[in-house]
């Protein structure tokens, strides 16, 4: 079974918007994590315009699933996965003033700077996966970085899928076929829901663990946190 991680950053965005403390971003990853999710997901960003780095850390006593800190790595942000350690750092190329992720790494430009990072937190027994597009070089590449494992950006899918296109699937495919041949584990991220996720991991079945927050939270709006847990647990199964 595909692994769930539930992204929480919206709950943080709805706290700051009225500013106080609710609602709890704390208490919310404690519920997910009870109502069956079985890993949490944060990505704070330089503004902490969302998440803000002391949620990471008080995040770091209540997530006894998988804690998933996502982020593009400069010093600041190393420095907070080097003192709060979460099972698996998430590397996103994401520009500072980024709305949402919108690309993978270019592994090849970008090798050596990743080699160094990634060795960091190796060095500090912190899984590593890398945001990477369904692109073959891409791939090759993050297993030159030494990476643990690869996060499939998957909005290009889930666009498709929602045309109607269900091929959209076969670049992820062949890129999870290539990942695994090279001893990378998979992840995958970004615009997955209920409507097309059970297609997704049907079609790979390398799939070790997916981070949805968007779709999850909007879709818990409608018919309820736990309920909509529980359905994504049985469409990964």
């Amino acid at each position: 079974m595909t692994k769930l991680s539930v992204n929480i950053n919206k709950i943080a965005t709805l706290r700051n918007s009225r500013g106080g403390d609710v609602p709890n971003v704390v208490q919310f990853a404690k519920d997910v994590q009870r109502f069956g999710a079985e890993g949490v997901t944060i990505h704070p960003r330089p503004d902490e315009r969302h998440i803000r780095y002391q949620d990471a850390r008080d995040l770091k006593q209540e997530v006894y699933t998988e804690y998933n800190i996502e982020g593009n790595p400069i010093k600041s942000f190393v420095d907070l996965v080097l003192e709060v350690k979460p099972t698996q750092v998430t590397l996103v190329p994401d520009a500072v003033d980024a709305i949402t992720s919108n690309a993978g790494w270019d592994t090849i430009i970008h090798k050596d700077f990743l080699v160094d990072v990634i060795k960091e937190f190796k060095n500090n027994n912190i899984r590593t996966s890398i945001f990477v597009d369904p692109i073959l070089e891409h791939i090759e590449g993050a297993k030159e970085t030494g990476t643990d494992r690869i996060e499939l950006y998957t909005e290009s899918y889930a666009h498709q899928y929602g045309l109607g296109n269900k091929k959209g699937i076969l670049p992820y495919v062949e890129s999870a076929k290539l990942a695994t041949s090279l001893g990378l584990g998979i992840n995958a991220g970004h615009d997955l829901s209920l409507d097309n996720i059970k297609f997704f991991k049907n079609e790979i079945s390398e799939l070790l663990e997916v981070s949805i927050g968007h779709a999850l939270i909007a879709e818990s709006l409608y018919l309820g946190v736990e309920n909509v847990i529980q359905m994504y647990l049985q469409k990964l199964k």
